[in-house]
């Protein structure tokens, strides 16, 4: 059943962005980027018309929203191998193998854990739209490990409340380029889309104006070991930025190996994609309130090239 909520813009609610507003209605329980989709697709109004997400909110305005029932998912159930690490009758934590599409896009409708997690439970949170259902975050195709998917849309809303608030707890392992001197550093830099190349993410620098199109990311990193011509890195996240790590590490001058989009031409190692494993994932189950926290060992070709690289010391 479809969901609908009206707000009068008060004194207090002026000034501020459509999108930003809404996504701090704790009753909607909507990200910015779920709300941006909803007005997209003519679910948000303001004055009973359409408008853009960046628009600024004026006194005694009228927004109404509707939250769509959750449509039938066209996207076929696919019996595709699935690394189960925990599952219950909200959730489920899967460990992402490397090569996987986490849901279907253009040109990539099969073959994906979309696709994978409809043969095995079928019951997923409708938000995230037909082809993104249960999916609350994401990992890049060539990144492997840990994703928390909702199987409601309680569940759904609960977790992308959590992101939003900074209560995820998410670490993962790289192998880089070069021999880090610094043994733990913080990277904040914003990040933007690549003005000329836009499936790629660049770091974005302020003007001289002070103006700049990037969001705000923050990148802690520690090395765990040092080899001759690469590092070992754990990186926890402090935001959830499109290709953060791969980005930051790359500014600083240490790309992960085996990237196809900011690392190395040549590559020593025969490796598939980037050596980038979601090793930890924590978060407040949403139903019983309990702080859960998961941990997955790195693939077998990651682990193949550290014991390589241990062999040569």
């Amino acid at each position: 059943m479809a969901a609908q909520f009206k707000y009068s813009i008060t004194e207090a609610d002026k000034g501020q962005r459509l999108d930003h507003f809404l996504a701090n209605k704790q009753e909607i329980g909507l990200s910015r980027s779920q709300i941006s989709r909803l007005i997209e697709d003519n679910n948000i109004e303001v004055n009973n018309q359409a408008i853009k997400p960046s628009y600024r909110l004026r006194l005694e305005d009228r927004v109404s929203i509707k939250i769509p029932a959750p449509q039938k998912l066209e996207v076929k159930a696919e019996n595709l191998p699935l690394d189960v690490v925990y599952e219950d009758s909200d959730l489920i934590v899967v460990n992402k193998s490397q090569g996987m599409v986490v849901h279907p896009a253009a040109g990539n409708y099969s073959g994906t854990l979309v696709n994978a997690l409809l043969a095995h439970c079928k019951d997923l949170s409708g938000i995230g739209g037909i082809l993104r259902p249960g999916i609350v975050h994401r990992l890049d195709k060539d990144t492997s490990g840990l994703i928390v998917v909702a199987k409601n849309d309680f569940t759904h809303q609960a977790l992308a409340k959590q992101f939003k608030n900074k209560q995820i707890f998410k670490q993962y392992l790289a192998l880089v380029h070069g021999e880090i001197k610094n043994k733990a550093g913080i990277i904040e830099a914003k990040v933007g889309r690549h003005p000329v190349h836009r499936k790629r993410m660049v770091v974005v620098k302020v003007t001289s104006g002070g103006v700049t199109k990037g969001r705000d990311a923050i990148t802690h990193y520690k090395v765990l070991e040092t080899f001759k011509k690469y590092s070992l890195i754990e990186v926890t996240l402090e935001t959830g930025r499109t290709h953060q790590i791969r980005v930051h590490m790359t500014s600083m001058g240490y790309p992960i190996v085996g990237d196809p989009t900011y690392g190395h031409r040549k590559e020593e190692f025969k490796v598939t994609g980037q050596l980038l494993h979601s090793a930890k994932l924590g978060f407040i189950h949403p139903r019983t309130g309990k702080q859960m926290e998961f941990t997955k060992e790195m693939p077998d070709d990651m682990q193949a090239v550290l014991k390589e690289l241990r062999a040569r010391k």
